[in-house]
């Protein structure tokens, strides 16, 4: 029945017999569902800005960062400066089976660089080897540090991508080369790019041994980085209730003295966003398909009147031999007409503009790729058809329920 000429040839008659009723009621879908795309695709640029700031740190990393204690602790005065050392480090990281890169930093801070007569001030991460794995360092030229290197307190470097290019010019090869730290040689062993961005490129890594004994840092470090397998939110807030207790014993504070020591649960903070995009995902679908449906409604009235005006033809119809069914199936197979096509129109609209946006607007921190995937399309268009025929299923029923003898009455 759907493939009968007849049929098709009677809707695109009806169509074009009510051109500004069938757009008006057409719009209303394609409305709907053009913003329903576009919603998503928003959602989906902010998630993706969002998760854009993660792809710089390893996602199950925790970051523990010194304080000051808040509360006096067996004898100990409250105001106390946390300092964390080798030691701290070396403990904390075979405390926890989970844990396996790690990393302590030692900063610098800024200093002036230079190789031969190209001068830049950059700066100055001293890490452990574990460092690139936290922070997804992208060796691009020869290695990161490694163990060799922290024990026996070489003179070696890690520069990033910006650093080489105002380093070496031309091109040049960096590897083997000397570059000074101050007044200090060091050798390059390798050159990275970061998911952070430029800021991140400006940097350069340094052994944190070599850097202890040559810039009087002693046993000194100022942060300390780990991360946790594929270990469970829940078992990470475990590992910092471990980290927090045994740095409580080695320090003499409070363990409950949040202040006195401050850990960073990235699968936490990253926990916690995927929750709030999915809320608003979850919003979104509301408002579009509330939007969709007020256009469904919109249909099923316009089809109502559609099947008011056409009695006198459904009875003689039925008069002359119509089935139920085929009269059931004319109407749904128009609805659903009007509805495919006013929203296909609305969704290739949807697409192009997000494409649109994507493709000229600038990609920030927290928006970026407001791009509506091929899942969606394919759910918003099985919704559509889904929406015609619940658009057109009462209508039909009327129109089904007509008798030949009233309908020929009809004026």
């Amino acid at each position: 029945m759907i493939f009968e000429r007849d049929n098709w040839q009677e809707i695109f008659s009806t169509i074009n017999k009510n051109k500004l009723r069938t757009f008006l009621t057409g719009f209303s879908v394609a409305w709907g569902i053009f913003m329903l795309i576009i919603l998503l695709g928003s959602g989906n640029g902010l998630q993706n800005g969002v998760n854009h700031q993660f792809e710089d740190d390893a996602v199950n990393s925790l970051w523990v960062y010194s304080g000051q204690t808040t509360k006096a602790y067996k004898g100990t005065n409250a105001g106390r400066r946390i300092l964390f050392n080798n030691q701290d480090y070396q403990k904390v990281k075979n405390s926890d089976a989970f844990i396996d890169h790690s990393s302590g930093r030692f900063y610098l801070g800024s200093k002036v660089i230079n190789y031969k007569k190209n001068y830049g001030t950059y700066d100055i991460r001293a890490v452990n080897p574990g460092h690139k794995y936290i922070e997804k360092t992208n060796i691009t030229q020869g290695r990161f540090l490694n163990a060799m290197d922290q024990d026996q307190y070489k003179k070696v470097v890690v520069i990033g991508d910006i650093v080489r290019k105002d380093l070496f010019k031309n091109g040049n090869d960096p590897l083997g080369k000397y570059i000074q730290i101050g007044l200090i040689p060091f050798k390059v062993v390798g050159v990275f790019e970061d998911e952070g961005g430029e800021g991140e490129m400006r940097k350069v890594y340094i052994p944190i041994s070599t850097a202890q004994r040559i810039f009087n840092g002693n046993n000194r470090i100022h942060q300390m980085m780990f991360t946790v397998g594929n270990a469970s939110l829940k078992q990470t807030k475990e590992i910092e209730k471990e980290i927090r207790t045994q740095l409580a014993s080695l320090h003499h504070f409070d363990p409950e003295d949040e202040r006195a020591i401050r850990i960073n649960n990235n699968l936490e903070n990253f926990s916690q966003f995927q929750n709030l995009f999915l809320g608003i995902q979850i919003f979104i679908w509301i408002v579009g398909i509330g939007t969709i449906i007020a256009g469904i409604v919109g249909i099923s009235n316009i089809m109502m009147i559609v099947v008011k005006e056409r009695t006198r033809e459904i009875g003689v119809r039925k008069a002359l031999g119509a089935t139920p069914r085929s009269i059931v199936g004319l109407i749904l197979l128009e609805s659903t007409v009007i509805t495919s096509f006013a929203g296909y129109i609305g969704l290739m609209l949807g697409v192009f503009i997000l494409e649109l946006v994507s493709k000229y607007m600038p990609a920030s921190d927290f928006f970026r790729n407001p791009q509506a995937n091929i899942q969606v399309a394919l759910a918003a268009m099985a919704l559509l058809i889904i929406a015609g025929l619940i658009a057109g299923f009462i209508p039909a029923r009327k129109a089904a329920s007509i008798k030949p003898i009233e309908a020929l009455r009809d004026e």
